[in-house]
């Protein structure tokens, strides 16, 4: 079955006319509106017909869920056969809508549009994030495999992984840096509000989102990134600000990883499902896929850079001179079928960007020491990219096994940050890796999300045949470190913005790191005299520079720089023009309604700049230098 939910300020229709299929019905049924409606658009279909009781049951829960997010009490049902071109038949489609309509009324105010009939209809979508929402109900057959209702009549590709972990017996405790493993409910949260909340998170597995979080406002208003309604939910636009700001994320994090020995690669975006190399990978990695078909092949799209890595790593030839063995990837884009409920801005996404590094070693002595540099090296990452220890909580998982035969190094790992982090613990593997740890951001909606990764992966050396020849001329499988240093860039950026937004709710001064500030500077010239002056003091500084030239008064000028976080805001007037000196508004300096001002020469702020963006990558202005120049895109 597939629906279509429009929160709507209205939903009003009239019928027209009667096709060979129309059910029959009374003259109110002919007619109707609702105020403030979940409109619910249906089309059941063809594999509805199995179990029609289980989709009305399963449809009727969904939609309860949706009301109970953007909070109404009246629900419109509208069949709508365009949904779908597997269509069921007419009486299936009318029993069921008629028996959701059944179930929802015991609830909800409920208004059913007749089932065959040309109707007209106005609506009025509210046009907030949760406004608009799609959903493919499903049913599970006899050997509990889900069958999707959809035209190709295929169904969700879901991994042996997914299955397990819905089903893998956790075990949660709190590591102190002291190296006391604490059980859950015996250890006193009290003062670590942010790992409180991470905890909560996790146990609960509550990943849908009832509203929009404030990172969704500010990537607009800084004309950063939107919402692309042309495309798949989870693919998002990104204007010039957010490029220069997601290139700038992408190279940095790059260069890193080279810095470390990591060679970049490049693999495909796409491969074959059933080649059984990938086929049994595909198993053991936690990710929905996308699969399309070509050539009579079905072949999915990348969810990581592993398999396109490994395949390299197999056709290699290596000896122990060589290892630790480092390649990176910068995938743009990874695609993975995220639930609907969960795409909400730049948190999670369906299409992202992953710097990918994989790492393979003689053994595990040598993964574990890898594995401890590439912590820090996360940890190094992210703190320039903006997001400080104090802003992110640790998960660190592994088997029993692995924790009983290294207990010193797990411990360490909370000891560097020093704080509790969380731990999740398995009698059994269910995955591939042994060990992992990630970095979450907790947004301020109390959701978590993962950044900076590595795990250490036991089985995928025999999977893909990646050998190497040691010391004594016999061949040997490496082990294999997964690592991504920052996580997604998306979400690099989606934390900082949260970050931002957080600080601002405390009556602190919201900006972004200067060498991410798509204009670092900006010149106010006072009026047209002024206008050369501000050219020339643009000319003499090596950063982002630009002049806002519009006819507004200085006040207002000085209020979009401010909503626009720009860094360094210098106003010029005829004292300026007169003593070559300026005055700077420093926004990192200033607190809420008293901006820091400091006189300075244009040499001296130059230089200043200069300090602060040293080593870090660059790139120019994105839009044009005079802002009366420049389109507006929100």
């Amino acid at each position: 079955m597939q629906l279509l939910l429009i929160h709507s300020d209205y939903i009003e229709y009239e019928v027209k006319k009667s096709t060979p299929v129309a059910e029959k019905i009374e003259d109110p049924m002919k007619s109707g509106r609702l105020e403030d409606a979940l409109t619910v658009f249906i089309a059941v279909e063809k594999a509805d017909e199995a179990s029609p009781d289980e989709m009305v049951q399963k449809s009727v829960s969904e939609i309860e869920k949706i009301a109970g997010q953007v909070k109404t009490e009246n629900i419109m049902l509208y069949p709508y056969a365009h949904l779908s071109s597997d269509l069921s038949s007419p009486k299936v489609a009318v029993y069921v809508m008629t028996a959701m309509e059944k179930a929802l009324s015991k609830k909800y105010m409920v208004k059913r549009a007749p089932f065959g009939w040309y109707k007209a209809f106005r609506i009025s979508c509210k046009g907030h994030p949760l406004s608009e929402l799609s959903r493919s109900i499903s049913f599970e057959n006899k050997d509990g495999v889900s069958v999707a209702c959809t035209p190709e009549k295929r169904p969700e590709v879901v991994s042996e992984a997914l299955k397990a972990e819905s089903t893998a017996r956790s075990y949660w405790h709190i590591l102190t840096p002291d190296g006391q493993l604490h059980e859950m409910d015996s250890f006193d949260l009290k003062g670590h509000e942010n790992l409180s909340k991470f905890v909560d998170y996790e146990i609960s597995k509550k990943r849908e989102v009832d509203k929009a979080p404030p990172h969704v406002e500010l990537m607009r208003r800084l004309e950063i990134a939107d919402y692309e309604p042309g495309s798949d939910s989870g693919n998002m636009r990104y204007y010039p600000k957010g490029r220069l700001i997601k290139s700038l994320l992408e190279n940095y994090v790059v260069e890193e990883s080279i810095k470390t020995g990591a060679m970049e690669v490049e693999t495909p975006l796409m491969y074959d499902m059933n080649h059984p190399t990938l086929k049994k990978y595909l198993d053991r990695f936690p990710a929905r896929q996308y699969s399309i078909e070509s050539d009579k092949r079905q072949l999915f799209l990348r969810f990581a850079a592993c398999f396109g890595q490994f395949l390299i790593n197999h056709d290699m030839t290596m000896s122990y001179r060589n290892l630790p063995l480092k390649m990176i990837e910068l995938t743009r884009y990874s695609f993975r079928r995220e639930q609907r409920g969960e795409l909400v801005g730049l948190r999670r996404l369906r299409a992202f960007t992953m710097p990918d590094m994989h790492t393979l070693c003689h053994d595990m002595d040598q993964a574990i020491a890898q594995f401890d540099e590439q912590y820090n090296m996360c940890i190094r990452i992210l703190d320039q990219i903006g997001i400080k220890v104090e802003d992110f909580e640790v998960a660190i998982r592994f088997t029993r096994e692995f924790y009983e035969e290294n207990k010193d190094f797990i411990t360490n790992l909370a000891r560097i940050v020093n704080k509790p982090v969380l731990v999740e613990m398995w009698d059994t593997r269910f995955f591939y890796f042994v060990l992992k740890f990630e970095f979450n951001f907790v947004d301020a909606l109390a959701k978590a999300s993962a950044l900076s990764t590595v795990q250490i992966d036991v089985e995928n050396a025999e999977r893909y045949g990646i050998r190497y020849i040691d010391v004594t001329g016999e061949e040997k499988r490496p082990t294999i470190l997964h690592c991504s240093p920052s996580g997604a860039i998306e979400r690099c950026i989606y934390g900082l913005l949260e970050k931002e937004a957080m600080r601002a709710e405390r009556g602190e001064v919201p900006m972004l790191p200067v060498w991410l500030s798509p204009t670092q500077v900006r010149l106010l010239p006072v009026s047209e005299k002024h206008l050369e002056f501000a050219k020339q003091i643009s000319e003499k500084l090596h950063c982002r520079v630009d002049i806002d030239d519009r006819e507004d008064t200085v006040g207002k000028r000085i209020r979009e720089a401010g909503r626009e976080w720009v860094p360094y805001v210098v106003v010029i007037g005829d004292r300026e023009v007169e003593t070559g000196r300026i005055n700077v508004t420093i926004r990192a300096e200033s607190q809420a309604n008293r901006p820091k001002t400091m006189e300075m020469s244009t040499e001296e702020l130059d230089s200043r700049i200069r300090a602060e963006i040293a080593g870090l990558p660059y790139r120019g202005l994105p839009l044009a230098k005079m802002l009366s120049m420049r389109p507006k895109f929100i």
